[in-house]
């Protein structure tokens, strides 16, 4: 696998400077797998001996805020506002911004957030900002244009962008298949680009025309000192017990772009030769649609939802084999934090991430999105001859919030600070 952590600054200055105070944008607290990755981000910058703002919309609480970071709310203004300010950043810009900025009902969030960005930048003037998504890194550049500070902007892509134009729900508006136009315009405004995985980087660079080279890698700070302590905590659940049938465990949102009907009938067919179970962890809109489709497949007496966990690593420490039947990914967390915990994997062969994880294969199998035959033959092959748990730990050994953070060091043009050693 090759790692692509230790990257050099897109547009930053050539020469290091010292950095003694970061922030970085999330939407909150608690959620999904961004805010978790930018979490792990801003402890390791903490460890470090950095000033780290959380930046977090007014909306998200803070009562959990943590002791080691200071949590800044930003006022969300009126959409109206944030196209206003847009504009003003980029007035060249109209006609790249017209219908994916000014005409969709979908960016009314992150053009919220650029008034009190925009304040907060000019007021407290970070060394650098770091931001992901697509919508939340423009809000970063026109709030870093219209603040005239001398903060450094890193923006980062979490997903496969062309597959969300071509099958997600946003692709459905003929607004947004404008924004190539506009990331080609806007993105090279900021002072690095980062995307989390070779496939990400690639995609983003030919889907908004970026200059080859323009966009670097620096794989997300999956895995954390804490991951051993918890995957040896006990589960109490009856199907993971020593001694039982084999577990086929999933974990992920219950949404379309994760594909939980193939994987539904993929262990239906399995289920016909030999006993096993299957758990899948996590919530989601299309929960009762999948609910129904067990039914009708006649597994849901070996099929459980259990819902959202707080330690999922208890679980795929037990399971026998982690299943990913994703359409489209960015950098798969689930897969990494899977074999972190000497878990074998199988995965469909999706844009993008799952490759570049498993050695293209050399290190858990890879199935076409949608075969669910596929998907059982390779099921029953990872059971029946499972990997070395050790070689799997030890091939996601990199995946660390230190080696990204290095990452985003390099990429800004800061001068790294000394890491903590991990116990992983």
């Amino acid at each position: 696998m090759k790692m692509s952590n230790h990257v050099t600054s897109t547009n930053a200055k050539d020469d290091q400077r010292h950095a003694s105070h970061l922030a970085i944008l999330t939407r909150g607290l608690a959620g999904g797998g961004v805010q978790r990755m930018m979490r792990h981000t801003a402890d390791e910058l903490a460890a470090r001996g950095f000033k780290v703002d959380l930046l977090i919309r007014s909306a998200g609480s803070i009562k959990d805020a943590p002791a080691n970071l200071q949590t800044v709310r930003l006022r969300r203004w009126p959409r109206s506002v944030g196209r206003v300010m847009a504009l003003r950043a980029d007035p060249a810009g109209f006609r790249e911004q017209l219908k994916p900025v000014l005409l969709t009902p979908f960016a009314a969030e992150p053009l919220g957030l650029i008034p009190g960005l925009t304040r907060y930048l000019r007021e407290q003037r970070p060394d650098g900002l770091i931001s992901a998504t697509t919508y939340m890194n423009l809000a970063s550049i026109w709030a870093r244009q219209l603040a005239g500070t001398s903060t450094r902007l890193l923006v980062s892509e979490r997903d496969n962008l062309s597959q969300n134009l071509r099958t997600g729900r946003v692709g459905k508006s003929w607004r947004w298949r404008h924004l190539p136009r506009l990331l080609h315009r806007t993105y090279p405004m900021a002072d690095a680009i980062i995307g989390v995985s070779e496939g990400v980087s690639e995609d983003i660079e030919r889907l908004a025309s970026l200059p080859p080279g323009l966009v670097k890698t620096v794989y997300n700070p999956i895995l954390t000192d804490d991951i051993p302590g918890q995957a040896a905590l006990p589960v109490d659940d009856p199907w993971l017990t020593t001694g039982g049938p084999p577990v086929v465990l999933a974990a992920g949102r219950l949404v379309a772009k994760k594909d939980y009907p193939m994987l539904l009938r993929g262990f239906a067919r399995l289920r016909q030769s030999r006993e096993l179970k299957l758990i899948i962890l996590g919530k989601g809109p299309d929960l009762r649609k999948l609910q129904k489709l067990a039914r009708n497949l006649s597994i849901n007496q070996d099929v459980r939802f259990v819902g959202w966990i707080d330690n999922v690593y208890a679980y795929m420490a037990r399971a026998s084999v982690f299943a990913l039947t994703s359409m489209r990914e960015g950098l798969p967390g689930v897969l990494i934090q899977a074999l972190a915990c000497g878990c074998p994997v199988v995965s469909t062969d999706c844009p993008s991430g799952p490759a570049e994880i498993l050695d293209q294969g050399r290190v858990g199998r890879l199935v076409e999105i949608g075969d669910d035959a596929g998907l059982a033959e390779a099921l029953a092959a990872t059971i029946d001859h499972p990997p070395s748990a050790d070689r799997l730990r030890q091939h996601v050994a990199p995946f660390t919030a230190a080696n990204a953070v290095d990452g985003y060091l390099d990429a800004m043009g800061f001068v790294r600070a000394p890491s903590t050693p991990s116990a992983l």
